[in-house]
């Protein structure tokens, strides 16, 4: 049925290389073509942060790996390492290698994914000063903290708390800085946010919200530190994680239309119907946000839409519409979120707070639309199928600890 067909998916981080997984596990079997700019088999990315930074030695790169590398033999998968598109043209659907080389598609996936997000604040060429995106900025980011003591981490999301938290683990005096007044501002309710904040600070890490930062200081080329309102912080290493910008130049130069994301329709097509676009540089339309258009930078989005362009495909459109789900591991802390808590109106607490195990129900007047779990898996499980399901439970019902969870979904099923 689709054997001379040819799909080219350009991006080898989670989305693409999921992308040919699920085209595959479709039943497709035509041409594969996975591009990657990097040298690496594609990669886990959430352990960078983490795990990886605090092995001492060097980590085992095969449990890094998102498949190991028989499986692309194996399935058949043209994985092109050290590869860089320079142009897309649609009319004679051919994408343009940077070498010269010409590769022909029938459909072609765009999962181009993110980059970091830069300050433009004087002092950002030293050395020390750093992001982290992939397995090599991750490499350089271990060996400098080898030799630093002071760390300062600009920004409070999700990638700087984490690196805040391992930093701090490794004994290092570690710095937070954000400009919003709480950390993960744009992500968890303030509640949830005071919370983190506070566990932080008990384990030694100093965050300062509100925070406007004016340059980073160095002697020799080397920072030293970052000059704030209140005076000057000592740092031998400044982490910047400020937000991430999505790679749509290949997009724009097809002329793809783009808004803060590579605009496509709910099965994933962007304007020019046999390209796709998936994973952190995908702006879709959310079922979960109200429709609005959104981003969402998720292994489980990547995962999600890889699926939904193999489906339209082999000719089995299905529109996207999975519960968003995010996960962060900082210290001791598991978060774990299910749903958009946009335009909410009330929460209710599951749990004790105190005890570091809880909950946060979320609600829209009487509709529940997303929750947040501190180090409690078992409610987020149930919560990812409450709201796939659109089951909404009292409030006094999530209130009741003894109130079980999974009842209310097999009562639904009756």
């Amino acid at each position: 049925m689709h054997k001379n067909k040819k799909v080219v998916i350009i991006g080898g981080g989670h989305a693409g290389c999921a992308c040919a997984k699920a085209l595959r596990h479709e039943q497709f079997n035509g041409e594969i073509v996975l591009i990657s700019n990097e040298s690496e088999l594609p990669y886990h990315r959430p352990p960078l942060s983490k795990s990886f930074i605090k092995d001492a030695d060097e980590l085992d790169l095969s449990k890094l790996c998102l498949q190991p590398e028989n499986f692309y033999e194996k399935y058949q998968i043209d994985l092109r390492l050290n590869t860089a598109v320079s142009e897309i043209d649609p009319d004679e659907n051919v994408v343009k290698l940077y070498h010269g080389d010409l590769i022909e598609y029938d459909y072609l996936v765009l999962a181009t994914g993110t980059r970091p997000r830069q300050l433009p604040l004087p002092g950002t060429e030293l050395q020390g000063v750093m992001s982290l995106r992939t397995l090599q900025d991750a490499r350089q980011l271990r060996i400098a903290l080898n030799s630093t003591k002071n760390v300062v981490i600009i920004g409070g999301g999700f990638i700087g708390l984490e690196l805040a938290s391992t930093a701090r683990s490794l004994g290092k005096n570690v710095n937070v800085l954000e400009h919003m007044p709480r950390v993960l501002g744009r992500s968890v309710s303030p509640l949830v946010s005071d919370y983190i904040a506070e566990i932080h600070r008990k384990n030694g890490i100093q965050i300062e919200t509100g925070a406007f930062i004016n340059e980073f200081v160095g002697e020799n080329s080397k920072v030293t530190g970052v000059r704030c309102a209140n005076g000057v912080i000592p740092a031998e290493l400044v982490l910047v994680g400020v937000g991430a910008i999505p790679n749509t130049e290949l997009a724009e130069q097809a002329g793809i239309q783009c808004d803060n994301g590579i605009s496509v329709n709910r099965t994933m097509q962007t304007n020019i119907a046999n390209i796709f676009a998936i994973g952190d540089c995908a702006n879709h339309e959310n079922h979960f946000a109200g429709d609005r258009r959104i981003r969402l930078e998720s292994v489980q989005n990547a995962n999600d839409q890889a699926i939904t362009v193999a489906k339209f495909v082999i000719g089995q459109p299905e529109d996207y519409k999975n519960v968003p789900w995010f996960w962060t591991d900082q210290g001791d802390i598991r978060l774990q979120m299910a749903g958009l808590s946009f335009d909410t109106s009330d929460y209710v607490i599951r749990g004790d707070m105190k005890s570091g195990r809880f909950s946060v129900f979320h609600y829209a007047k009487d509709k529940l639309v997303a929750i947040d779990s501190v180090n409690q898996p078992v409610d987020h499980m149930m919560a990812r199928k409450l709201l796939e399901a659109g089951i909404t439970p009292s409030k006094h019902q999530v209130a009741d600890i003894h109130t079980n969870l999974k009842s209310l979904l097999i009562l639904s099923s009756v």
